[in-house]
């Protein structure tokens, strides 16, 4: 499995992935991702600034986030608990996995991926938000080292729940 940054020719397969992902949180009733987010403009973004990674398997996306480590703003307050860190850390967005290779352990590579590139700028921290009612990636980050730091908000106002991982 190779784990690479995308480049403009990936943005289509990018977008199905998240199409697939916002079909299967509306299944399950999750309130996230159901307004048009994301979308291509924020894809097309996400690929020119540099910050969205692809996992591909035999030429084929499989998978997808995205890694920044630029301040983010919403994280500034955390409510009904705190962050374990103070500093830079990286911020993991936009995680997906295509539904044909799901159960794959796709998450957590895509974790240890973005644990391996943080660790290489000399930063020891990664944080992650989720919807409440998103169990799933919820498991994940707990089945990978992640702690439950609290509650933030999103610019819209919307909460939701934060974790982070030291290492």
């Amino acid at each position: 499995m190779l784990i690479r940054k995308a480049i403009p020719a990936d943005a289509d397969a990018i977008m199905h992935i998240f199409l697939q992902a916002q079909a299967r949180l509306r299944i399950q009733g999750v309130n996230q991702w159901q307004n048009g987010y994301p979308n291509m403009q924020i894809v097309d973004s996400d690929i020119a600034t540099g910050k969205c990674l692809v996992c591909v398997e035999n030429g084929r996306i499989c998978s997808v986030f995205v890694l920044a480590f630029e301040p983010e703003d919403t994280y500034e307050r955390i409510y009904c608990g705190q962050w374990e860190s103070v500093g830079q850390s990286g911020v993991i967005h936009r995680m997906a996995v295509a539904d044909s290779f799901k159960g794959r352990g796709l998450g957590s590579e895509m974790i240890s991926k973005a644990q391996q590139i943080s660790l290489d700028l000399g930063i020891h921290s990664i944080k992650v938000d989720t919807h409440r009612d998103n169990r799933p990636m919820q498991s994940l980050l707990l089945h990978n080292n992640f702690h439950y730091c609290g509650i933030i908000y999103l610019a819209d106002g919307q909460e939701r729940l934060a974790y982070e991982k030291l290492f």
